[in-house]
């Protein structure tokens, strides 16, 4: 690896610590929803997890601009750690290329090159807010996104031209469900109450495909553990709120495990 590709997590929680002490407000969110989350009850300990998990958010995305020519076709396996990952969940997401499934995360971990790394295990799907300069989602395309990845603009939804490419190529439709919604539905995030997308509790039911719930989290340079517990199976008879109550559970299982990765500086609650 090329210098820059070996520090690129580095340099980019450098400059995040550099930054820190300008960005008042964000320490403020982030220190407000440790301590209301109770992830820490020490005030001088939340200060600490946030720093760290705002450094981590810059070191992530800087690293995975280097993801597409570090982790290739060839060695993606070496690149992930399965320990914390269970058995049914790696053959649903790694090893059913036949069936599609659907890919709960959330802004905790690796989530960018998650994508890129998966994208070689089966097509991928994701859901994303499309970049406003025509010039950086031309290189994003091109460049970022090496796999067979297709992103959906969030805003255009789930069309069914989406569903049809979905169903035919068995692909895995990724949705990071802990964005606030307007209009989204008042449940219980990590024990408080914020606006959900519904939308995948809303396919899951609808179709009872596997749904994976879980992380991606960084180890170390270009290694990531994936992390969540058995896949998900619901029915039409399945109440769609519930469902995603049990999504959301599930998602603050994996944050809790972990907070030092997670992104705490976004105004996830805004109904407490």
């Amino acid at each position: 690896m090329t210098f820059l590709q070996r520090h690129a997590y580095s340099i980019g929680s450098a400059i995040a610590t550099a930054l820190w002490p300008f960005f008042p407000r964000r320490r403020k969110i982030s220190v407000e929803n440790l301590l209301k989350c109770k992830i820490t009850s020490s005030h001088s300990e939340a200060r600490k997890i946030a720093k760290k998990a705002w450094c981590h958010l810059a070191g992530h995305i800087a690293e995975a601009l280097f993801v597409p020519s570090v982790v290739t076709k060839e060695n993606w396996r070496e690149h992930l750690d399965f320990s914390a990952f269970c058995e049914e969940g790696i053959k649903v997401l790694l090893y059913s290329p036949q069936t599609p499934i659907i890919l709960v995360s959330s802004h905790h971990g690796v989530w960018e090159a998650a994508t890129n790394i998966l994208s070689f295990a089966r097509p991928m799907i994701a859901i994303a807010r499309t970049m406003n300069n025509r010039f950086v989602s031309s290189w994003m395309k091109n460049h970022h996104f090496r796999g067979s990845i297709t992103i959906i603009d969030k805003n255009r939804g789930f069309t069914p031209q989406v569903i049809r490419e979905w169903e035919k190529n068995s692909s895995a439709l990724t949705i990071l469900v802990d964005q606030h919604a307007n209009k989204g539905e008042l449940l219980q995030f990590l024990g408080r109450p914020a606006k959900t997308v519904t939308s995948a509790a809303r396919l899951a039911v609808r179709t009872g495909y596997p749904v994976v719930v879980g992380s991606f989290l960084r180890n170390g340079p270009y290694n990531y553990k994936l992390m969540g517990r058995e896949p998900l199976v619901f029915s039409r008879q399945d109440d769609v709120l519930k469902v995603a109550q049990i999504l959301n559970d599930r998602l603050g299982e994996c944050i809790r495990e972990c907070p030092e990765q997670y992104l705490w500086s976004h105004r996830r609650w805004r109904n407490d």
